[in-house]
């Protein structure tokens, strides 16, 4: 297996290539320019949309209170989406756009997700309105099916219906969880790798209402558990964030020098780094969440896509808050971390039992993101090919997640990165050709 590995470096190092050349020009462009357009044109719809989310979220509550009918409850969808959004990508994934980027790689993650809002938004909203209902009772609905209203033909939809099979067989997240647990619990990595396996896929299998309930039943306590701790620790650490504050903002636009392990950064590799975890914890333009909120009960895209700001609101909070510990901490200089480690490291400065709580958080988000991802890659899979769509994501599924299960984090990491920025480029291209059908309602 060693040598299998390794004669597949060639394939990380392309990825490294496509990845720096696409998020440090193309993807911040993208997702600025189409943020930019949005918010200009809605006249900041999204800071609006934030400053009534009590009314807004009052108003669908009682819209779907006694509401019947083929889909899912929006709520539970929120969580569902808030359970493939938030979770490994904030606290593990998230913590490269500061220890790679510096600090103000945070900047940007900022940046994006206030663009992002009204990306995910359209996504969303196009989603609703070319859905289509399936024979389980509920809805399908995503890029694939917007993506043919706009071109009028299979190509670009087939191409991001593959995309997305490849981008929700999240390798990072499964492979996160599998060192986690053979660390923390000296279990043999490939058997937790394999039990792991069965078990996401046999959720998955069941469908989006399942993962829904999980999403609505774990999620809650953990994340603010989470949110708990850091703030706490972050409290604790006041003075030296408060000295590093200035840096954050500075480094953003100038880069930052090295210092201790850190190797130092430029201005673009703040953006790239920035930008492209933003995007891939808060799955901005990527067509994730267009799948997920289109089995929505709700008959009215607006309301069901003005869910997209406020999750990607939550995930800002929480990416923020993980940033934040690595820096106030002083573990953003420390480059012998492993991605998935510097967050236990830094609870752990004040919470000595920090990593039985990780362990358990990592496994319970990780498990949801996990799960979540393969139910719309099912979805993409049936859209590809009817009858043999499924069988093959489950064997493409199976082989990926095993076989990357020997690399190291960051190079597992790269892959997610690089498939959110093909996705990104190709959901846009659909965005944009339908951008007069998005409605953005009034206040």
């Amino acid at each position: 297996m060693a040598d299998t590995v390794e004669s597949f470096t060639w394939l990380f190092r392309y990825l490294e290539h496509f990845d720096n050349a696409f998020w440090s020009y193309v993807g911040p462009a993208i997702i600025l320019l189409a943020g930019g357009y949005f918010t200009i044109k809605t006249k900041g719809y999204q800071f609006h949309t934030l400053r009534y989310i009590i009314v807004h979220l009052r108003d669908l509550f009682s819209e779907t209170s006694n509401m019947d009918g083929p889909g899912t409850h929006p709520f539970k969808l929120y969580f569902a989406s808030v359970g493939g959004a938030v979770g490994l990508t904030n606290v593990v994934s998230v913590v490269a756009a500061v220890t790679i980027g510096g600090p103000g790689g945070l900047v940007w993650v900022w940046i994006t997700a206030l663009a992002g809002m009204l990306v995910k938004y359209c996504e969303i909203y196009l989603g609703i309105i070319h859905r289509v209902r399936n024979r389980h009772g509920g809805y399908d609905g995503g890029p694939m099916y917007y993506l043919q209203a706009a071109f009028n033909n299979r190509f670009f939809p087939l191409l991001i219906g593959i995309l997305i099979c490849v981008y929700t067989t999240d390798v990072s997240q499964f492979l996160i969880m599998t060192d986690t647990l053979s660390e923390s619990f000296a279990w043999h990595h490939l058997t937790v790798t394999l039990c792991l396996l069965a078990l996401v896929l046999a959720v998955a299998k069941i469908g989006m209402r399942l993962v829904a309930y999980l999403s609505l039943l774990l999620m809650p306590p953990f994340l603010l558990t989470y949110i708990i701790l850091c703030t706490w620790v972050i409290g604790l650490h006041a003075d030296a964030l408060w000295e590093l504050l200035p840096q954050i903002f500075i480094s953003a636009f100038e880069g930052h020098a090295p210092l201790g392990g850190f190797a130092g950064s430029t201005i673009w590799m703040a953006a790239q780094y920035g930008t492209s975890r933003a995007v891939y914890s808060g799955d901005i333009g990527i067509g994730f969440d267009a799948t997920v909120q289109s089995e929505s009960r709700v008959q009215d895209a607006g309301k069901q896509a003005r869910l997209a700001v406020f999750a990607l609101a939550n995930d800002m909070i929480i990416c923020t808050l993980t940033c934040l510990l690595v820096l106030s901490t002083g573990l953003w200089t420390n480059s012998s971390l492993e991605p998935s480690q510097y967050v236990t490291h830094a609870l752990q400065l004040h919470f000595p039992h920090a990593s039985w709580f990780m362990t358990v958080l990592l496994f319970v988000t990780g498990f949801i993101n996990i799960v979540t991802f393969l139910t719309i890659g099912f979805k993409s899979a049936r859209f590809i090919h009817a009858k043999y769509g499924e069988h093959v994501f489950v064997l493409y599924s199976m082989i990926a997640f095993i076989f990357f299960s020997f690399y190291e984090q960051d190079e597992v990491i790269l892959v997610m990165s690089a498939s959110s920025g093909m996705l990104l480029m190709v959901n846009m291209l659909g965005i944009i050709k339908l951008r007069k059908q998005i409605v953005f309602r009034p206040q």
